[in-house]
């Protein structure tokens, strides 16, 4: 009983605690407020580790109709993103203390990033297909209040846009789920829960619909437009974990139903698989070209995200063990690498005011811990080694090559490279320029300096573990791996 009883705590937890927030926090001053938080953060975080560590075990809650059964279970899979997310959440929700001091009403946010936390568990923990849409669907809900916290009318309108992106994509979900429901007994993650007799024309359609539905919180195209609206006008924070951790969501879907319902077997060799390689390498490709061209900072920031999620969607498209394994290592790196970079914008943006690209010449100097952390992150994204991003995308070439897919083989490391290529055009000129503007320049603005300690430590942490993963990478790829070739449940 203790064992289920830590299971529903995960989901439970930060949910109680962001309404208890709600709730309790009038009179309170900002400094009990942030202490509430971070001590809940913490804790959710020594839940999960728990969690991590202990066997296998499902939990059957409730159920909607005898067949729509919400289960939460801690498998393998449940055990790596539930851990990424515990992390992430906690390390920037002690960067957004500073980042947030002079905002009005930081509740609003603090209380909805506690509540999304505990939804994201369930997202993680959930045991059939039923349960992650249900969890899926709340994702959506408690987050859209953190794209318009700052009450303007254009996050108000960016907002609105991510809410019905994600309402259209959760309804083509929905429709590849009805489609699964009449062929899979329970709709189980056990991927071979097919039932003997199966209507492959249904499934098919049924894949086509849960890639674009679950693609579109993953920003691919044609779906990807929400991503670089909601990112600059919402607060770093949210930026970061909307990139970072919300996008994988996306991610873990396509594998929880293709992969964990069905079974990667039967979508190989399909018009599913050439449709989903498609518009994966599509998006690759056009998100480095936007990113490349764009010169507001957090938009460019956007767009590199709309391109690299891709990559663990092709690494999926691949509908091989080892494309599986290649992607779930660059989804965690991605995580890391992504919220080193937008905390780096928000630093920037909340020390100088400057938002656009141009506008960070000379700050290097003024900026080095700031500046040095988004060059690691930097170096990890376009695929420098010894960085996490190499390692990653290595593998991810190393499947596609080693995958019967046709042209896509070597199509897809061609996709990869021309991205790293322009990757390193759109970061490291921050850095360049930043760290050596010429000798003829002169600071426009005040000259800048550095955040404090509670910006700079979670920022740096990041930057560090972008090194550390790519060093340390073996241990992570034998799970990930045990993963992919089913040997862990």
């Amino acid at each position: 009983m203790g064992k289920e009883i830590l299971i529903l705590l995960q989901v439970l937890f930060p949910v109680a605690a962001g309404c208890i927030l709600f709730i309790l926090s009038r009179g309170k001053n900002k400094k009990v407020q942030t202490t509430y938080v971070i001590t809940i953060l913490a804790v959710e975080a020594v839940l999960v580790l728990c969690s991590i560590f202990m066997e296998k075990t499902a939990v059957e809650c409730f159920y909607l109709t005898p067949e729509l059964r919400v289960i939460f279970c801690n498998d393998g899979l449940s055990k790596l993103f539930c851990g990424l997310v515990a992390c992430v959440w906690l390390l920037v929700g002690i960067y957004s203390v500073r980042y947030l001091s002079g905002t009005k009403k930081p509740v609003m946010f603090y209380g909805f990033y506690l509540i999304s936390l505990g939804v994201l568990q369930g997202i993680g923990l959930a045991g059939n297909l039923v349960s992650f849409y249900l969890c899926y669907e709340w994702m959506t809900l408690m987050t859209v209040p953190l794209v318009f916290y700052n009450r303007t009318a254009e996050s108000v309108r960016a907002a609105r846009k991510y809410f019905f992106y994600s309402i259209a994509g959760a309804s083509l979900c929905l429709a590849g789920i009805f489609l699964l429901a009449g062929n899979a007994e329970g709709l189980l993650f056990t991927g071979n829960s097919l039932n003997e007799i199966v209507n492959q024309k249904e499934v098919l359609i049924a894949g086509v619909l849960l890639v674009l539905g679950f693609g579109t919180k993953a920003g691919m195209f044609p779906m990807h437009g929400w991503l670089p609206t909601a990112h600059p006008v919402a607060p770093a924070p949210a930026s970061a974990v909307l990139s970072g951790i919300i996008t994988k969501a996306g991610v873990l879907g396509v594998i929880r139903s293709l992969y964990y319902v069905v079974g990667m077997e039967f979508f190989r060799g399909t018009y599913v698989q050439t449709v989903f390689l498609t518009l994966s390498l599509i998006t690759v490709f056009m998100g480095s070209m936007l990113a490349y061209k764009e010169k507001v900072l957090k938009k460019r920031m956007a767009y590199s995200t709309v391109s690299q999620v891709s990559y663990v969607l092709f690494g999926l498209a691949l509908f091989t063990p080892a494309g599986m394994a290649a992607a779930l290592l660059h989804m965690v790196f991605h995580s890391v690498i992504k919220n080193t970079l937008f905390l780096f914008a928000g630093t920037v943006i909340h020390e100088t005011g400057e938002e656009r690209v141009e506008g960070l010449r000379g700050f290097g100097k003024a900026m080095p811990i700031t500046f040095w952390s988004f060059t690691f992150a930097a170096l990890a994204l376009v695929g420098i080694p010894p960085m996490s991003g190499f390692v990653s995308k290595w593998y991810l070439a190393k499947g596609a090559l080693s995958a019967s897919v046709g042209a896509f083989s070597y199509l897809g490391p061609a996709v990869l490279l021309v991205s790293a290529l322009l990757t390193a055009g759109y970061l490291l000129s921050i850095t360049a320029d930043g760290f050596f503007p010429g000798k003829d320049f002169v600071m426009p603005i005040e000259k800048p300096h550095e955040a404090g300690a509670s910006m700079l430590i979670p920022q740096g942490i990041f930057a560090l573990a972008t090194l550390i993963l790519g060093l340390a990478a073996s241990p992570l790829y034998r799970f990930v791996s045990a993963l992919g070739n089913g040997l862990l449940k």
